[in-house]
């Protein structure tokens, strides 16, 4: 059995959020700054220089995703994917707060949100998703049994 087929609706939901997490740190995330707060030209703040230490919430958020993906995909026993879904289950519901606390709440002279700021409550939100999914979805035929030894007593 191919090793990719036991990648679920729930890794591929949380792996897609990695991406669009990973991806709005590369986008501006505020409209309407001034440059002495950091922003570009254009008066545009993204996440590394408005965002604080809560980047590092997500930032684990999508690693535990991407381990989710990985563990389902490389590992042989269930143990290390259910870990992974309940870890992910948990960084994505604190990444999601995190995310709706930077949306509500903007750095001071900030006027608008951009496209960075919905792209990373999106990927907080599909990894939470995508963590709560996976521990949803017991499929135990995807891992092959154990070959247990038989043993004369």
């Amino acid at each position: 059995m191919s090793r990719l087929r036991r990648v679920r609706l729930g890794e591929l939901m949380a792996l897609a959020g990695a991406i669009c997490a990973i991806v709005s740190l590369t986008l501006p995330w505020y409209g309407g700054a001034s440059p002495a707060q950091g922003a570009d030209a254009a008066g545009r703040l993204d996440a590394w220089s408005s965002f604080g230490p809560a980047i590092v919430l997500l930032i684990i958020a999508c690693a535990v995703a991407l381990l989710l993906v990985l563990a389902t995909i490389f590992e042989r026993s269930t143990a290390l994917p259910v870990a992974s879904a309940v870890w992910c289950t948990l960084f994505g519901l604190i990444a999601t707060i995190a995310m709706i606390v930077r949306v509500l709440e903007r750095p001071d002279g900030a006027t608008g949100l951009e496209a960075g700021a919905w792209l990373a409550l999106a990927g907080a939100v599909l990894i939470l998703a995508g963590g709560w999914q996976s521990m949803r979805d017991e499929r135990p035929e995807l891992y092959a049994p154990a070959d247990a030894e038989h043993r004369r007593l």
